[in-house]
C-alpha cells in the first residue's frame, strides 16, 4: 500500500469536485479496507504491512486539505464501517473522535444489507458511543434492503441521514414519519440504476417521489471511478427522465447544504454562498 498514493487521491478527489462545480463535498470510505496493519481480518488477502487505519485517516485528511488549499472549496470525510466486519467499528468511532477537528465529520455504516439487516451490536455500540460524544450518524439504509433496515437506521442507530433510503416508500407510515421529521436522504440515481437498487427506467425511480414530496434530499455520485460518472451525469439524468427544474435543483442543494454535517457557523457560510449565487442566477434570467 503505497502512502503518497492515498494522499494523492484525495487530493485530486478535491480537483475533480472542483471541476463539477462543487463548493462543499462530503467524501465516504473505510479507512480498514485501505489499511494492511492494526487490522482484524486484512482486507484483499494483503500481507501484513505497517499501514494503519489511523494513519490511512490522517494521509486521507492531508490530501483533502492540500486540495482545499489549492483549488479553493471546502472538502470532509465521512468514515465508514462495514456491516460485514462488526470488528472494525469500534476503531471507526474512535477514529472519528479522534479526528473530529481535523476533518472528519461523521461516522457512516456501509455494506451489503441483505447480509445483515439487523444490526449488529458492535456497530450499535459505535453509534451509541457516537451520539454520546456528538459525532454526526449516517447510515446506508433502504437501498437494497427493505424499510424495516431504514427503520433501524433511524430508531435504533439514530441515524441524521439515510443513504439511499429508496424502499422506504414501501412502509407508508415509516415514509410519512420522516418526512415529518425532516429526514435527509441522501440518493444516488445513477448508482441506483446499475446496481439494481431501483427499476431500471429512471422515469419511475423513487427520487421522483421525494421531488413531488418537497423531501429533504441530495442528489450525489456514489462509486464515480466504479461506474465511469460524476456529479453532472446525476443531475442530467435527473432532469432529462424525471422532470427536475432548475428551481428543484437549488431547493435540493439548499436541503443538502441545510442537512450537511459542518459546524453551525460553516454551514450558515455554506448557505450564504448558495443563496447569493441563487438569487444572482435568477436576477440575470430576466
Amino acid at each position: 500500500l503505497n502512502r503518497e498514493a492515498i494522499k494523492r487521491i484525495a487530493r485530486e478527489f478535491v480537483e475533480d469536485k472542483a471541476k463539477e462545480g462543487v463548493i462543499y463535498v462530503e467524501v465516504r470510505y473505510s479507512p480498514h479496507l485501505l489499511a494492511n496493519s492494526g487490522v482484524k481480518e486484512i482486507p484483499w488477502n494483503q500481507e501484513e504491512g505497517d499501514l494503519s487505519p489511523d494513519e490511512v485517516v490522517r494521509l486521507v485528511n492531508e490530501g483533502l486539505s492540500e486540495g482545499e488549499r489549492e483549488f479553493k472549496i471546502k472538502a470532509r470525510s465521512i468514515l465508514c464501517c462495514m456491516r460485514h466486519m462488526p470488528s472494525w467499528s469500534k476503531d471507526v468511532v474512535e477514529l472519528c473522535k479522534k479526528y473530529k477537528d481535523e476533518g472528519v465529520v461523521a461516522i457512516d455504516l456501509a455494506g451489503d444489507e441483505s447480509l445483515n439487516c439487523e444490526a449488529n451490536p458492535e456497530h450499535m455500540e459505535a453509534y451509541e458511543e457516537a451520539v454520546r460524544c456528538g459525532i454526526h450518524r449516517t447510515v446506508h439504509a433502504g437501498e437494497v434492503g427493505p424499510a424495516s433496515v431504514v427503520k433501524e437506521a433511524v430508531e435504533v442507530l439514530k441515524a441524521e441521514r439515510v443513504g439511499h433510503g429508496y424502499r422506504t416508500l414501501e412502509d407508508d407510515d415509516l415514509y410519512k414519519k420522516l418526512l415529518a421529521q425532516n429526514m435527509h436522504f441522501e440518493t444516488c440515481p445513477i448508482s441506483s440504476k446499475l446496481t439494481g437498487a431501483c427499476n431500471a427506467d429512471f422515469t419511475t425511480h423513487p427520487v421522483i417521489t421525494f421531488m413531488k414530496d418537497k423531501a429533504n434530499y441530495s442528489l450525489n455520485t456514489d462509486d464515480p471511478l466504479i461506474f465511469n460518472s460524476n456529479l453532472h451525469h446525476d443531475y442530467q439524468t435527473a432532469h432529462q427522465h424525471m422532470g427536475f427544474t432548475e428551481e428543484e435543483f437549488k431547493r435540493l442543494n439548499i436541503c443538502s447544504a441545510q442537512s450537511s454535517f459542518l459546524p453551525a457557523k460553516e454551514k450558515e457560510e455554506l448557505l450564504k454562498t448558495l443563496n447569493e449565487a441563487y438569487e444572482m442566477i435568477q436576477s440575470t434570467a430576466f
